[in-house]
């Protein structure tokens, strides 16, 4: 297996758009459907791919970059096999409460449903806090997960992550058995790990990186 960033790169922000609307929607916590129909693929690729794209494009500064997608690939053949997004932003739930201050956001994590309980989620975990910690040094890393989601809280506890908040009010699709789409109530969980720092922490706010 190999990890590695996408630096920005079209090809790949589109292979692992098209991987995540699969391993993520399929199967979805809440009620979703095990197989997507061809309408609800589509137009969930559409979405992702736009949205990998405006998140971690190369529109990014790569000067001071501080939004990056990490893939997980078969070293052999290049297929996705995980990934996960990290961008640097405003930390807020719907309901208002939010961090102090913009912060490491972790998203967009999923793992091929053949490739589960091999590792691969927390060492994309690990993958995403070594970037933020080491390149670019910050204390703190952040994520949303909601609460019925129990293998991802789950996980998250496991690798150190506690709940700062949560938030009632938030709402999420579930793609529906007919072929549409549903607009759902949830509880979402912000949850924040300490990485520790020191000086680089401060230094890499400061400074950009290549």
């Amino acid at each position: 297996m190999v990890f590695r960033p996408t630096r920005g790169d079209d090809t790949d922000l589109i292979d692992s758009a098209k991987f995540f609307t699969t391993a993520f929607w399929a199967g979805k916590s809440g009620g979703g459907v095990n197989k997507l129909s061809d309408v609800q693929s589509r137009s969930l690729s559409r979405q992702q791919i736009a949205e990998f794209r405006k998140r971690y494009g190369p529109a990014v500064s790569s000067r001071d970059r501080r939004s990056e997608l990490i893939i997980c690939q078969n070293g052999k053949t290049g297929e996705v096999m995980g990934c996960a997004g990290v961008e640097v932003c405003r930390v807020e739930t719907p309901n208002g409460k939010s961090a102090q201050a913009p912060a490491p956001l972790m998203s967009n994590l999923a793992v091929g449903k053949k490739f589960r309980r091999k590792g691969i989620a927390e060492d994309l975990v690990k993958a995403v806090e070594d970037l933020v910690r080491k390149e670019w040094g910050y204390d703190d890393c952040y994520l949303f997960v909601e609460e019925r989601n129990s293998p991802g809280v789950k996980l998250y506890r496991k690798l150190g992550y506690k709940v700062e908040w949560s938030d009632d009010t938030a709402t999420t699709l579930i793609p529906k058995p007919n072929g549409s789409m549903a607009t759902s109530p949830t509880v979402l969980l912000s949850m924040k790990k300490s990485l520790g720092g020191g000086l680089g922490s401060f230094l890499g706010r400061i400074l950009p990186f290549g």
